[in-house]
């Protein structure tokens, strides 16, 4: 909450019940109950102006121009309203219920004063916001010109410059690591109580080493018993492997937490390995993204699935933490990890829009390098097939390789042609030419189609999977049944109910993937808006520079839903959101997904072509067997 707001709301609240307190002493019995009741008015009076105070906070943040002034201004006339409504509703009720009669005339006194008070302080602030937004138009218009850009959390124009934000968030995200790591370089105290130090022993680390000292002690011996730098001694390999375990498991803070508090045991040895697996893996295995990484980043649904996965660790580890803390405590350190878990997860989203930005200024370089040294470089974005293009076409025909190439190539060139679009459109004049408030319409229509479709998809995976759970709960039931009357015919009827239920629980995927497909679009979508917004804006060079990037980019967009189209129809597949993909195939995917995400966390090397390759060859496999399959009856019957 702002000062302003602060204190003129606290004045309002004071002078209207300061009437209310002087009748209330005048009028007070020198008896003890009395007394006890006014202190409990006071307090009364006390929290109900604290409420009061709450909900007609008005935002007296410095608005950039006349419409945002005028946002602000609804708002605080808003908020005034309904803390007044509030107000004359909650305070009788409160107060009939701390002093019964008394209190609820005393609350409704009050309430009735906040009623009036609180929306003309609302609509004060307001009218001043208003004023303060047409005040600022003139620089609003004025530093637009400029070519500045409205920082919504300085509440300031400012030349946005691309590469001073990449070291920005680079310096970010060492200071997060930093404090991880509690910002010590080398250990320092006691070594700390651990279950097993054995692998603290191996690196010939103390058990309260940093990740800096952990991280070089493994290199240095791993150099030393490296199976190519000893080829004599037949135990170099199996020492060699034992230093990468032990690196995996420290490397880690879960795991290395796990570690120290439970040790390592057969059991414990499986959970630690799989708690290292790598969510961005298996996505990208299961779309086949890595072609497109460049353009759109790392997968928001991989990002979150990586939060959610380091949240239920930290939850388990409070969990079994129980006995030594208690729940305030627990909570506590819980919202904060959560806390700094979002924050971790917007600086990661920060950089990845600036690696692609960056990323795209690169691609789209030699198309600036042709223009300076061409004199037509308008007539480079009338379809002239000259370099750029063919490169721009080769790269896309590359990337619908993949089995769902294609929709990537049509969802990033469709979001980056009407951004480009959009951008020349309002760049030639301040009124904005046709086309530019055609891209404008088109953008908002294909942002509500998305998230359409991502309510519709949810919708139908909830309903999908509940149709599985309820078979799955079935099954349970007429399995504790059978056990209980017979133990004989349960074998076989068990194994075919199990079948089924398998079945159904197949049958979710298709739903499964539309939903999961639906978000990547609308993920890739906004990503890409942002990441244009930095090409375009990119105070480092002038407007000239700035156009000339809008026109390769939309050359670039056109090219990519060119050839993401063609390569649909070549296919003959429609898009994953459209049903166009069997349950099987995603059942492989997921399969080989899966394989290449638990190999990568033992430390092996799989890369895209691989994955696919492997997809391919089980694919394969699977028709052979149903090919016998079917010529078994025929044999059979002959």
């Amino acid at each position: 909450m702002s000062d302003t707001s602060a204190a003129e709301v606290n004045v309002t609240i004071n002078s209207e019940s300061a009437p209310l307190d002087e009748e209330k002493k005048e009028d007070k019995p020198k008896t003890d109950t009395t007394a006890d009741s006014s202190v409990g008015t006071g307090k009364l009076d006390a929290e109900l102006e604290e409420v009061n105070f709450t909900f007609a906070t008005c935002d007296t943040r410095k608005p950039k121009d006349g419409w945002a002034g005028l946002s602000s201004g609804l708002k605080s006339v808003a908020k005034g309203t309904a803390a007044g409504v509030a107000s004359l509703i909650a305070q009788p009720v409160v107060g009939a219920q701390q002093n019964g009669f008394g209190g609820f005339l005393t609350g409704l006194a009050t309430g009735v004063a906040t009623a009036v008070a609180l929306p003309v302080t609302g609509v004060c602030v307001g009218a001043y916001q208003v004023g303060r937004g047409l005040v600022n138009s003139a620089e609003a218009i004025t530093s637009a010109n400029q070519g500045m850009i409205w920082d919504e959390e300085k509440r300031e124009w400012i030349f946005y410059k691309l590469d001073e934000e990449a070291e920005e968030v680079e310096r970010l995200l060492k200071e997060q690591a930093k404090n991880k790591t509690g910002g010590a370089s080398k250990s320092t105290g006691p070594e700390r109580k651990v279950k097993d130090r054995q692998f603290y022993d191996l690196l010939g680390v103390s058990t309260n080493a940093t990740q800096g000292e952990i991280k070089k002690a493994y290199y240095v011996k791993a150099r030393k018993c490296h199976p190519d730098k000893n080829p004599n001694d037949p135990t170099a390999a199996n020492r060699f492997q034992e230093l990468g375990t032990a690196y995996q498991i420290l490397s880690n803070e879960q795991t290395r937490a796990a570690y120290d508090r439970d040790g390592l045991n057969e059991q414990n040895e499986q959970k630690l390995q799989m708690a290292d697996i790598d969510p961005y893996v298996f996505f990208a295995v299961m779309f086949g993204s890595d072609g497109v990484t460049p353009y759109i980043g790392e997968l928001w649904i991989a990002n979150k699935a990586d939060t959610v996965l380091k949240d239920s660790k930290m939850a388990q580890e409070l969990a079994q933490e129980k006995d030594n803390k208690d729940n305030a405590q627990q909570m506590q350190q819980r919202e904060e990890r959560i806390k700094g878990l979002l924050e971790e997860d917007q600086l990661v989203q920060r950089k990845r829009q600036v690696v692609c930005a960056q990323n795209l200024r690169q691609r789209i370089q030699p198309f600036l390098d042709q223009a300076e040294s061409s004199t037509a470089a308008e007539d480079s974005d009338d379809g002239t097939m000259n370099e750029f293009t063919l490169m721009v076409q080769a790269e896309a025909a590359e990337i619908c390789q993949s089995p769902y190439g294609h929709v990537f190539c049509k969802t990033i060139g469709r979001a980056l042609q009407l951004e480009a679009t959009e951008f020349l459109g309002f760049e030639s004049s301040f009124l904005g030419n046709w086309d530019g408030h055609t891209a404008s319409w088109e953008k908002r229509s294909v942002s509500f189609q998305n998230n359409l479709r991502v309510v519709g998809a949810g919708i139908s995976a909830v309903r999908a999977g509940s149709k599985a759970m309820k078979t799955v709960e079935e099954f349970q039931q007429q399995q504790k049944k059978e056990e209980q009357h017979s133990m004989k015919t349960a074998g076989v009827d068990q194994t075919q109910q199990a079948k089924e239920t398998m079945e159904q629980l197949e049958d979710t995927l298709p739903a499964i993937l539309e939903l999961a497909w639906a978000i990547n679009v609308r993920d890739i979508t906004r990503t890409l808006k942002e990441v244009c917004f930095k090409l375009f804006h990119d105070s480092s060079v002038d407007p000239q520079i700035r156009r000339k990037r809008a026109m390769a980019i939309r050359i670039m967009g056109r090219e990519f839903y060119s050839i993401g189209k063609i390569s649909e129809s070549t296919k003959g597949m429609a898009t994953p959101d459209e049903e166009g993909v069997s349950k099987e195939e995603i059942k492989l995917r997921a399969e080989i997904a899966a394989m290449t995400t638990l190999a990568k966390a033992q430390g092996q090397e799989i890369s895209e072509k691989d994955a696919e390759y492997m997809i391919k060859q089980q694919r394969m496999m699977k028709k052979q067997q149903q090919q016998q399959q079917q010529q078994q009856p025929e044999y059979a019957s002959a």
